[in-house]
């Protein structure tokens, strides 16, 4: 049996609704995006994934350089939804562009209600992360730098459940611990846990991305520290990304992604990925590398959601094999001409495979 990526919660709570009063986004700019499409290598009357459709720059770019092209566009936020919605409407792109709601463990339920095969798409796209847009809306409670709600639903709400207020509201120390080692690789998740829950013992009520990132600065003595790259981050960069990922489940969401991509990519057909942290992109390397199963060398334990169509023996059977050939050696990053214009496109990596077995 595959050990499972789950951390234990005692969180009982009703769904929220989602806010009415969602803003328009503002630009966002995609990140590798003629390299990614050069990796897909559209051919006319081919059909392809856009799996992390966002405001829609890199299927844009599909869709003009192959105009015979079509698309299937899957996004679990709402305002990107809308905008695939309107860009499916516009005369250009009428007909080539299929809008889809939903996470990625919803796609075999999508895939059976447009009518389509196993083995039978030519290329998915996954830009992982969040978009622009959400981290420059206050209201979605993604950004330390922008005062909101403390939210951080990726789909606004509308699939229902808990905000990360509601997380810190209910979480058990040391589940909180596990939370901020695991999905922020933060050293000191004991200490920021101990005081979190100090905060709420002394009926505190973090509500605010403001009183978040404050409160963590407090526990630290101190608001910026450097990361991976050297750069300087806030003391409550990594916090905000671990509960992040756990409240929209990112890390089982991406490696279930990445088995459907083996599902269904036809022979030779081709699979580009952008991740933006390490943890991200340690899955996207093990499955390309046909280093799944838990076991493996360096192995993050992994859970398989939401199977519908696709039976586990099957996919154990499949997971077994090397199923990728990577067509670059080294991992692509932008170029210092592309950070300069997108500031954002420092930590991406992107990976491109074609579908062998």
């Amino acid at each position: 049996m595959m050990k499972r990526l789950l951390i234990p919660t005692r969180l009982r709570l009703d769904l929220l609704r989602p806010n009415s009063n969602e803003a328009t986004p503002p630009f966002h700019v995609p990140v590798l995006c003629d390299t990614a499409i050069d990796y897909l290598q559209p051919v006319p009357g081919g059909t392809y994934f856009d799996m992390t459709f966002g405001a829609g720059g890199h299927t844009r770019r599909l869709l003009d350089k192959c105009p015979e092209a079509k698309v299937y566009a899957l996004d679990r936020d709402p305002v990107a939804h809308q905008l695939a919605h309107e860009m499916s409407e516009s005369q250009e792109y009428k007909g080539r562009l299929i809008p889809l709601r939903g996470k990625f463990s919803d796609l075999p339920k999508l895939f059976k209600e447009h009518g389509l095969a196993k083995n039978s798409v030519d290329g998915m796209l996954f830009d992982f992360g969040c978009s622009s847009m959400q981290f420059d809306e206050a209201v979605r409670g993604f950004s330390l730098s922008r005062d909101g709600p403390l939210d951080m639903r990726m789909d606004g709400g509308q699939g229902g459940g808990v905000t990360a207020a509601q997380v810190l509201a209910h979480v058990e120390e040391g589940d909180l611990v596990k939370i901020l080692r695991t999905y922020g690789e933060e050293k000191a998740a004991k200490k920021i846990a101990r005081g979190l829950i100090d905060a709420r013992n002394a009926l505190f009520k973090i509500e605010t991305t403001r009183q978040l990132a404050d409160l963590v600065e407090n526990i630290m003595d101190g608001g910026f520290r450097k990361d991976k790259l050297r750069r300087h981050a806030h003391s409550a960069t990594k916090t905000f990304q671990a509960i992040r990922i756990f409240v929209n489940n990112e890390l089982n969401e991406i490696n279930y992604g990445m088995v459907l991509a083996n599902e269904i990519l036809r022979m030779d057909g081709r699979l580009v990925t952008i991740t933006f942290h390490s943890l991200e992109d340690t899955i996207v390397k093990r499955h390309i590398n046909g280093n799944v199963l838990a076991g493996a060398a360096n192995a993050l334990p992994l859970k398989y959601s939401s199977h519908y169509a696709i039976d586990e023996p099957e996919m154990l059977e499949s997971l077994t094999k090397k199923n990728w050939k990577q067509l670059h050696r080294h991992v692509i990053v932008p170029d210092a001409e592309e950070v300069a214009r997108n500031t954002r496109s420092r930590s991406a990596k992107l990976r491109a495979a074609v579908k062998t077995n």
